[in-house]
């Protein structure tokens, strides 16, 4: 019998039957959310997680947004801003740690831990170099779904918390340097930038990412000269396209480099360093060789230092002076304008937010989402990252083989 291609049909009376597809249900039920915005327990974080008119819009979506109270006090935002904008204002983070989504700038300390219900998602810093591995482990324990906001990509293969930041950070190291330059801060007594008939200031620029060309940015229209040097070409011929022949660039060169530190007024350090890149690119000798009275601002303090003089200082006290030379190193520059700071950060999380619930919850969401999926480190409480699989002894699984399962 010859093979057809026709439709089998099925005939009930003189009614002609065809199969047809089954269609699929893609109607996607809209998640409404609980969100917790909790006081930084950090003295030096001042920043918060979500604004008032950020709150606004997600009330405005359906979802619920507990925030604790006075927890923008610090970026200038009242309970009473808050509660006009639809938030329900709480006495205590217990109350908030109790939400679906917890949503906060600094990681969770293992106190905060003890006081979360479980079953959560977590949106938060991680500081992988301060982190513990007993918050790790008690996270595991209430089988949380942990997101670190720093490795999250946005559709344009970029970090879009990092980049603000930075942005920030860059700024706002040219004005400290400004502050430490004047004599209100017992400097030498110089302007950071130039009038007619004096010499402009000298500003040295290490790395050429958004750092960098922010605080090139800020110098530059300060009137400083301005020199930056990084190991890639590629970036320098980038950022020197954004901003012009008056940024001079230079790769680095021990010897160059030194040379021209020791006419530096300001030094920055904004370099992003890896697993390949060497610890210190100033060492102590050449920061011997700088001017009395020049200022360092080194923002890789964060991951160490890039400044073989440099170390950890915070908000309380910021500076110190070694070989004559003032020292800023504050791995949270951001903080010190909290206000502009958390409008950046509720700018990138109220549309994942958003997302998170048109997909009917984050699990969903994640499956589609490559770049949010690459902040989870903690899914339902299994390790997803390796890095910290590998600091501290815990097995890790590979994400996307856990989600195909759920």
């Amino acid at each position: 019998m010859a093979e057809t291609n026709q439709p089998i049909r099925f005939s009930l009376g003189d009614e002609k039957l065809l199969p047809q597809e089954t269609l699929l249900d893609t109607d996607v039920k809209r998640k409404q959310l609980s969100i917790g915005i909790p006081r930084e327990s950090d003295s030096f974080e001042n920043r918060v997680a979500l604004t008032p008119e950020a709150v606004e819009i997600l009330v405005s979506h359906g979802h619920t947004v507990l925030v604790s109270r006075s927890a923008g006090l610090e970026a200038s935002y009242t309970d009473h801003d808050y509660s006009e904008c639809g938030a329900q204002i709480v006495d205590s983070n217990k109350e908030t740690f109790q939400s679906d989504l917890i949503l906060k700038v600094a990681p969770l300390n293992i106190n905060e831990v003890g006081q979360i219900r479980g079953n959560q998602t977590i949106v938060s810093s991680l500081h992988l170099t301060s982190q513990t591995e007993s918050t790790i482990r008690k996270l595991m324990q209430k089988k949380v779904t942990a997101i670190a906001f720093e490795s999250i990509k946005d559709k344009y293969d970029c970090f879009p918390v990092v980049r603000s930041m930075s942005e920030i950070a860059g700024l706002a190291s040219i004005l400290i340097a400004s502050e430490y330059l004047s004599n209100i801060h017992q400097g030498k007594g110089v302007l950071l930038g130039g009038i007619t008939g004096i010499t402009p200031a000298e500003v040295i620029i290490l790395g050429a990412g958004t750092a960098a060309e922010y605080a090139a940015r800020a110098a530059l229209g300060l009137g400083a000269t301005v020199i930056i040097f990084d190991q890639s070409v590629y970036k320098m011929r980038r950022l020197q396209n954004n901003l012009g022949n008056r940024v001079q660039t230079s790769v680095f060169h021990p010897r160059v480099l030194k040379k021209t530190l020791s006419s530096a007024d300001v030094v920055i350090g904004a370099i992003h360093l890896t697993g390949e890149s060497p610890r210190y690119f100033v060492t102590e000798e050449m920061v011997k060789g700088m001017k009395k009275g020049a200022v360092i601002v080194d923002i890789s303090i964060d991951q160490g230092g890039c400044i073989e003089t440099s170390r950890y200082m915070n908000h309380g006290d910021p500076v110190f002076t070694k070989h004559g030379v003032i020292h800023y190193c504050v791995n949270n520059i951001p903080s010190r304008v909290a206000r502009t700071a958390s409008i950046a950060l509720s700018n990138v999380f109220t549309p994942i937010i958003s997302e998170i619930a048109d997909a009917g919850g984050l699990k969903n969401r994640l499956k589609i989402d490559s770049g949010l999926r690459r902040g989870v480190y903690l899914l339902n409480g299994i390790l997803t990252s390796n890095i910290i699989g590998h600091r501290f002894g815990i097995l890790s699984k590979d994400i996307d083989l856990l989600l195909a399962a759920f």
